[in-house]
């Protein structure tokens, strides 16, 4: 019975110590709750019990049709740290792990902390800046991991629970050009503005930046706003507030990045070769009027803009006005066709001079008794296609001419665009002024607007409006179309177009754009050779251009313009612009836009032997027939 006694003893004082462990993990579980419901629901005297993390939008790209970043933004930080939330202990370990990091050096970033009395810093401290996207992620985990390390500390001993750590903070953001000074000026260039909060973000001046600005532009940062944690962390929940960050659009041009290149090497060589002060170069799809290539001589890096760059910042190809010269013919022999005033098979006589007035005679380059008007044009005669002009009144010719586009934008999509001006109608009315006008003197036209114009000459009569931008993507890389302001024009009739496209073929094939023959294409245009005025009076500086279009048998046709801007080495265009021209067309056929015919190479090729084998033979009796009257002459004295 004792035993027993003693048995239940045992068993009911097991029991008892059994419930009072359990009694006090009970109340200490309960304790713990308690203390938790209290933390989250109580302020803590931190201030609002909720937090906002802002996340900026940046600007969209712009991108080659090749697939090649032309420029593109991204986010730099700074790196900030309250030097009174180090603990002294820790200092040393803060300043290695920081070094290791951020691969600054440890004497710098003690230099940090010290003023330029060289006393310590108390208070924040911005230890490095424009920190890119990875250095920056690499930073927030450090932070992070001397957190753990307990290198901070509080300020306040009575909120051992608010800390200030690393701090990475967005501090601007960059505009990148990763390929320098390609395809520049045409994409333009940024300057940086400070917004009141001191963040800087970049602002488009020129170029397609500009012209596109309101789509490259951020739509909406993004912002997360919910009640936060002991951390400062936003806890996501129903009450939560999320705006999705909305970055710029990107801009996808019709430019390959390869085909640039190219077509800019071989305008450096003719630049150097002429002493041009600048050259231009379009190639136009000449049927949609998308842009391949526009090059200039005159280029630049945009993120290291330099004194000697100034005066290549603006886009000349629609900024730059000039006095086209006899590249304006053909758009004046097409005016009067429309106006059935003219006869193609009818000659026009000419005799090398023309007076109109006392003041104002008219003269050819060469002696021609009389032309027909394709002769006219092939030949470039200034008085042949004045006679042609003067048979229009002066409204007819002035409304021909805005039919193609001159006076008015051409369209291509830059920041800026000039419309230059024609004669009135009725100072058109005027012989002097109407003769003038008909070979490109008295008018001021772009670039692009005679780009556009001879798109006329290889698209039925249809001008069409010039496109560097194919088309824009969202973040989500959604398409959407470009929406031109300016259509295009119905210049000419496809009849009187067709009749001038030939024509233009003659004077490559025979006139006086022989060096921008191609074996195996059918490729035709214009030489110009313009006096450049100066001060009311025309000086001996020129612009020299050549307009035209290469075509292949397979459909591929593109119109494409040179421009060199007073060449000093060399000034006629059949020996500046014709021969770029050709380059830029033996680049096309290279990159595969144009596939020459091989039998039409080898006929082409003998029609030029024949051509020069008939100059040669008639060199050579012209220097017969002058030596056989040079004998004469001495036999008779």
């Amino acid at each position: 019975m004792e035993e027993e006694y003693i048995e239940n003893k045992i068993i009911r004082y097991r029991s008892s110590i059994l419930l009072g462990i359990f009694l006090i993990i009970f109340s200490l579980l309960m304790v713990f709750l308690i203390t938790i419901i209290f933390t989250i629901n109580s302020d803590r005297h931190t201030g609002s019990k909720f937090s906002t993390i802002k996340n900026r939008a940046i600007r969209g790209s712009i991108v080659s049709a090749d697939g090649y970043m032309l420029s593109y933004s991204q986010k730099l930080f700074r790196a900030e740290v309250n030097t009174l939330s180090i603990d002294p202990k820790k200092k040393d370990l803060f300043i290695n792990l920081f070094s290791i990091y951020s691969g600054m050096s440890k004497d710098e970033i003690k230099q940090k902390f010290l003023n330029s009395r060289g006393k310590e810093i108390k208070g924040r401290v911005v230890l490095s800046k424009n920190i890119d996207v990875r250095l920056a992620s690499d930073l927030k985990s450090l932070g992070n991991k001397m957190n753990k390390l307990k290198v901070f500390r509080p300020l306040d001993k009575n909120k051992p629970h608010l800390i200030l750590g690393l701090d990475i903070i967005a501090d601007n953001e960059k505009r990148c050009f990763p390929h320098h000074d390609l395809l520049t000026p045409t994409v333009g260039y940024m300057q940086v503005k400070q917004a009141d909060n001191g963040y800087k973000s970049p602002i488009a001046i020129k170029g397609l930046e500009r012209a596109y600005d309101a789509y490259l532009s951020p739509s909406q940062d993004g912002l997360v706003k919910g009640k936060r944690d002991v951390l400062g962390t936003v806890i996501l929940t129903g009450d939560s507030k999320v705006i999705p960050r909305v970055d710029g659009m990107s801009l996808h041009l019709n430019i390959s990045l390869d085909f640039q290149k190219e077509i800019e090497n071989a305008v450096d060589k003719m630049k150097r070769q002429i002493g041009a002060e600048e050259i231009l170069v379009a190639v136009m799809n000449s049927k949609t009027g998308q842009v391949l290539s526009l090059v200039s001589s005159e280029r630049f890096d945009p993120e290291h803009i330099l004194q000697k760059d100034v005066k290549s910042l603006n886009p000349n190809f629609s900024e730059y006005l000039y006095e086209p010269g006899s590249v304006i013919k053909p758009l004046t022999l097409a005016v009067a066709l429309d106006n059935n005033i003219v006869d193609l098979n009818e000659k026009i006589k000419l005799g090398g001079t023309y007076r109109v007035n006392e003041k104002y005679t008219i003269t050819d380059d060469s002696y021609f008794k009389s032309l027909t008007p394709k002769g006219i044009v092939m030949y470039s005669s200034n008085i042949g296609i004045s006679k042609i002009a003067w048979r229009l009144s002066g409204k007819e010719l002035y409304d021909g001419f805005r039919a193609f586009g001159l006076g008015q934008k051409s369209g291509i999509d830059l920041s800026k665009e000039l419309e230059g001006r024609i004669k009135q109608p009725y100072l058109l009315d005027y012989p002097t002024y109407s003769a003038n006008s008909a070979y490109g003197y008295g008018m001021f036209v772009n670039f692009m607007q005679l780009v556009k114009a001879y798109s006329a000459f290889n698209n039925d009569g249809v001008a069409v409006t010039p496109k560097i931008v194919d088309y824009f993507s969202d973040n989500n890389y959604k398409r959407y179309e470009v929406n031109q302001e300016i259509p295009s024009l119905e210049a000419c009739s496809a009849d009187t177009a067709n009749a001038v496209h030939n024509i233009l073929v003659s004077v490559v094939e025979r006139g006086t754009g022989t060096a921008a023959q191609y074996d195996g294409l059918e490729v035709g245009g214009k030489t110009g050779t313009a006096h450049i005025a100066y001060k009311g009076r025309y000086i001996e500086e020129y612009h020299s251009s050549f307009y035209g279009f290469a075509n292949d048998k397979f459909g591929h046709k593109y119109t494409i313009g040179v421009l060199a801007i007073k060449p000093k080495k060399v000034y006629f265009a059949s020996q500046t612009a014709a021969p770029v021209f050709y380059d830029v067309v033996d680049t096309l056929v290279r990159f595969d836009y144009l596939q020459p015919d091989k039998l039409q190479a080898k006929l082409d090729y003998k029609r030029r032997a024949r051509v020069r084998q008939r100059k040669r033979e008639a060199y050579l009796r012209k220097i017969s027939a002058y030596n056989k009257k040079h004998r004469e002459n001495n036999e008779s004295e």
